[in-house]
């Protein structure tokens, strides 16, 4: 049976997702209304309580895209452990160097061959405002098990965790019941 999480560990449990995952697709959105999507890599996850990281160039589609819109959705996918994720927020570019150097790792200068020396080197900051996620810790077999069981009893076969999350400007989190 699907476990409900308190605010508190939902959240946790998110981040644990998120780290575990580590890429989103990055969805913005153009100024025709088309949607956009490309894979971003998060940092710092260590201690999520609402803020996501990304490196990006100053000068990019995507920045373009978010001077026009400031809402994004990340995807996170795991689908060989039935774990996804989804967030709404808003998006902002921040040049902070003292964030870059504590976010900065040396496998980015593959993207980055400058490093922190980059002059277009930038930060999005991403505040979650919404989150979903779905996480099916068990087995195929015992997935495969219980729609089987479900189809023979007539109950709905139990998907595992779903929780839905909203996260609030004075940092508190809430979800629906």
């Amino acid at each position: 049976m699907a476990k409900k999480r308190s605010g508190t560990d939902a959240v946790q449990h998110l981040g644990e997702l998120i780290e575990d995952i580590k890429v989103a697709m990055m969805t913005t959105v153009e100024e025709d209304g088309a949607l956009r999507s490309r894979p971003m890599w998060t940092h710092e996850l260590h201690a999520f309580e609402g803020e996501l990281w990304f490196f990006t160039r100053q000068h990019s589609h995507k920045v373009d895209e978010l001077e026009h819109d400031h809402h994004v959705n990340l995807s996170y996918a795991e689908p060989k452990r039935d774990q996804y994720v989804s967030l709404s927020g808003r998006c902002s570019m921040v040049k902070d160097r003292e964030k870059m150097e504590k976010l900065w790792t040396p496998a980015l200068k593959a993207w980055f061959p400058e490093g922190l020396e980059d002059p277009e080197l930038s930060l999005l900051r991403v505040r979650v405002e919404k989150a979903e996620y779905w996480d099916t810790p068990s087995s195929r077999m015992v997935q495969l098990a219980g729609f089987v069981k479900a189809s023979v009893t007539g109950r709905p076969a139990d998907p595992g965790d779903n929780e839905k999350l909203t996260f609030h400007e004075d940092g508190t989190t809430s979800a629906p019941h």
